[in-house]
């Protein structure tokens, strides 16, 4: 059997200092990588000129897109998607700056890819020094939002199917069928994004990438988790800012909206907005922001820096 032809879409936006290494580990994939996009959302820095310098000698053939605006993530995704040929590709593999590919680890993805009712392939994340990174989801309900604001994400992630977020390393151990994963690296199939369609732009930033999985799986093209592959992301390390954290926080709520019913949907604000709401009191800046944008829509972010 051939190499599986993938191609990647890097969307950066002020990334010079991680590109480089981002790129480098494109090589070594047991895929036959036919074109690497890097989106840039109009970076401030010297993002669009390292990627042109990283991408000369790259393996691949990267071409380097100037977005002109500060769309967002999957505004980006879109824009570099538009470069690729589908009818030439078995896959599509997005990707943040930040991630550092273990090798083989697009090569796992293909493969799970093959998998019947399969059209997205999530890897294992995890932290600059080997420590895993949680980004398995469970499909959000109004319990599980109310246990979250109640106990915490803590205290639900380790125990029983309490809440969204797994936190626990047993699930992440074994590979699998999973309702969402985190965005931040994922294998999509092209007969997928051509069911499916483009992302969706509205949310600028944070649930893109649930939306699309949650609108692939009612199409018939499931998520499959594969612990073998392995993707190093520094970005949760990292941090956010209240600002980032509140649009995050709003778009859980606006996704869920989408997916349920109109009584569902008001539930699941309550108990978001109780759990911003306490975490808020106990002096936590992310959590002040995100309830103050729930209650009042017209503090809510609508686009971002460079937009």
């Amino acid at each position: 059997m051939s190499a599986p032809r993938v191609g990647v879409v890097i969307v950066s936006y002020n990334s010079a200092d991680v590109l480089p290494d981002c790129l480098a580990s494109l090589a070594g994939q047991d895929v036959v990588l036919t074109r690497v996009v890097v989106a840039d959302n109009a970076s401030a820095d010297e993002s669009l000129a390292v990627a042109e310098t990283a991408g000369a000698s790259a393996e691949a053939d990267v071409k380097v897109l100037a977005t002109g605006r500060n769309g967002g993530y999957a505004a980006g995704f879109n824009a570099g998607l538009r470069e690729l040929d589908l009818t030439a590709l078995d896959a599509v593999c997005v990707l943040n700056p930040d991630c550092r590919l273990r090798p083989g680890a697009l090569g796992v993805l293909a493969a799970a890819l093959l998998r019947p009712g399969i059209g997205i392939a999530a890897p294992r994340l995890v932290n600059p020094d080997g420590t895993l990174q949680p980004t398995l989801r469970r499909m959000p309900t109004v319990g599980r939002a109310l246990a979250e604001a109640v106990l915490g994400g803590t205290f639900t992630g380790r125990h029983g199917t309490l809440g969204e977020l797994i936190t626990t390393p047993g699930p992440h151990e074994r590979e699998g069928r999973h309702a969402w994963a985190t965005g931040a690296a994922l294998l999509m199939s092209a007969e997928a994004l051509r069911a499916v369609g483009e992302w969706d732009e509205s949310f600028l930033l944070y649930s893109e990438e649930t939306e699309f999985i949650l609108r692939a799986a009612d199409r018939g093209f499931g998520l499959w988790y594969c612990p073998d592959s392995v993707v190093e992301h520094i970005g949760a390390a990292s941090g956010t800012s209240p600002a980032l954290a509140a649009l995050s926080v709003v778009n859980r709520v606006l996704l869920f909206r989408r997916i349920r019913s109109r009584s569902a949907a008001f539930c699941y604000f309550l108990a978001v907005a109780l759990g911003q709401g306490l975490r808020a009191l106990a002096g936590h800046p992310d959590a002040r922001a995100a309830f103050v944008a729930l209650v009042r829509p017209s503090r809510r972010p609508t686009r971002l820096a460079g937009g």
